[in-house]
């Protein structure tokens, strides 16, 4: 028996866009077919016709924030928000949760709060503090991906950042792929109380990035370590990025669609659902990161997903300097890129590549963010040239608060399958992901 085959005329894969026939059993991938091929003893044919079929969307970085600050996002709304926006796996960053995951015990507190809510998979990120090296080889060894470290304050206290030297001894120990928030804090400035977005952006100058990047670049250089920048958002710094790769250095980087198509020059007074760390910045500078999205030096999108409740956004205020710092966008990922790459020219296989394969490859999750023989059959049916309003309180994630509420975008996500189970948003059906099981 077969258990599911999905038809379509725009079928994503890694060689590119065609008619196909997927065929999955045992939740995995086991033909790739025509499009009209003839298959016996199937449970469940679905046709898309026209529309798209894409592999799961692979996001490596959410903030759940459960156990500790669930009213800010638990596992349940979060994997809703992610399975509704396409995304089947994600990898929890450390932090806002308590505790946050810098030893092998809080990591097993972690799993346990996520045990029975997850509707797609979840790995794990384990943190580097100052302090805590010698926990992180049997964080490592006990799955999880890599080590997260801020070089300026977290925002929260128990997640205290590293310093250069810090960070060295931490590569040091354990031989994992280390993902950086670059701000140095020399760099940064204390914001004033002020609802104009400009005071705040003024706070956190691209200076601040450049200079935090050429730090992480030198500690990995010198430990031989790989080192993954988080949230890029000053394309000041791509040029250090490119040099460092050209001259050996194991070093990736990461955007967000928030840097690639909002407009610091176009954000409201008071719109504290715009601020995060580091902030949007304006539309040439959005530009550069497209060019390097393109070009591969940034390598992939992710959402960097870090809400908070309504009341930590200091809505009724409009205090930038007041309020959290963070983006709720996992739902809305695929069609705020999509909107946009559309319509700079690139296409649904440039999308993919960047929300779904190199994510994927970044973590060694090489059964992940594809449509291929032998891979999770994580398929997304989608439909490119449907629109729809953004309504926040439509929206699965916890708290009904978003920069895109009333924005038309460009791309409807249908039908989610989770290694070939429809998820639906009742039945928890995701699994834990660990780094070494079907991971390199």
């Amino acid at each position: 028996m077969v258990d599911l085959v999905v038809r379509s005329r725009r079928v994503l894969t890694p060689e590119g866009e065609r008619a196909a026939a997927v065929v999955v059993q045992g939740g995995k991938i086991v033909a790739i077919s025509p499009y009209d091929a003839e298959i016996e003893n199937v449970t469940d044919d679905v046709d898309l016709g026209d529309d798209a079929l894409l592999p799961g969307l692979v996001d490596t970085h959410v903030h759940v924030n459960e156990p500790g600050r669930t009213e800010w996002e638990g596992f349940a709304s979060a994997t809703r928000a992610a399975a509704a926006g396409g995304v089947t796996t994600i990898i929890d960053m450390p932090l806002n949760s308590l505790p946050p995951t810098v030893h092998a015990e809080a990591l097993k507190i972690k799993q346990a709060a996520a045990t029975g809510q997850i509707h797609v998979d979840v790995g794990f990120w384990g943190g580097a503090i100052p302090g805590n090296a010698a926990d992180l080889p049997e964080l490592h060894a006990n799955g999880v991906f890599g080590f997260k470290a801020f070089l300026a304050d977290s925002g929260v206290p128990e997640f205290p950042p590293v310093d250069a030297d810090e960070l060295a001894q931490a590569m040091h120990v354990v031989d994992a792929l280390f993902v950086v928030h670059a701000e140095d804090p020399e760099h940064l400035q204390e914001a004033e109380s002020s609802a104009a977005y400009s005071d705040f952006l003024a706070s956190r100058p691209a200076d601040a990035e450049h200079a935090a990047v050429a730090t992480a670049i030198a500690v990995a250089r010198a430990a031989g370590r790989r080192v993954h920048i988080l949230h890029l958002s000053a394309a000041s710094a791509l040029p250090l990025i490119a040099a460092a790769r050209a001259d050996g250095v194991r070093v990736t980087a990461e955007t967000c669609p928030h840097y690639l198509t909002l407009d610091a020059e176009a954000i409201p007074d008071g719109a504290t659902e715009f601020k995060c760390c580091p902030p949007i910045r304006d539309g040439a500078n959005a530009d550069q990161l497209w060019e390097a999205l393109a070009d591969g030096l940034i390598t992939c999108v992710v959402s960097d997903h870090s809400p908070c409740t309504p009341e930590l956004k200091r809505q009724e205020s409009g205090d930038f300097a007041a309020a959290w710092g963070g983006i709720a966008s996992v739902q809305l990922g695929l069609p705020v890129i999509w909107t946009a790459a559309q319509a700079r020219g690139y296409t649904l296989a440039d999308v993919v590549k960047w929300m779904s394969r190199r994510p994927a490859d970044l973590a060694g999750l090489r059964q992940k963010g594809r449509i291929a023989v032998g891979a999770d059959a994580d398929l997304v049916a989608f439909q490119p040239d449907e629109e729809f309003t953004v309504d926040a309180h439509a929206l699965h994630h916890k708290n009904p608060v978003t920069p895109y509420a009333g924005r038309v975008l460009k791309g409807v996500v249908g039908t989610t399958w989770l290694r070939g189970s429809r998820v639906t948003g009742d039945e928890a059906g995701g699994r834990f992901l660990l780094r070494g099981e079907g991971a390199e």
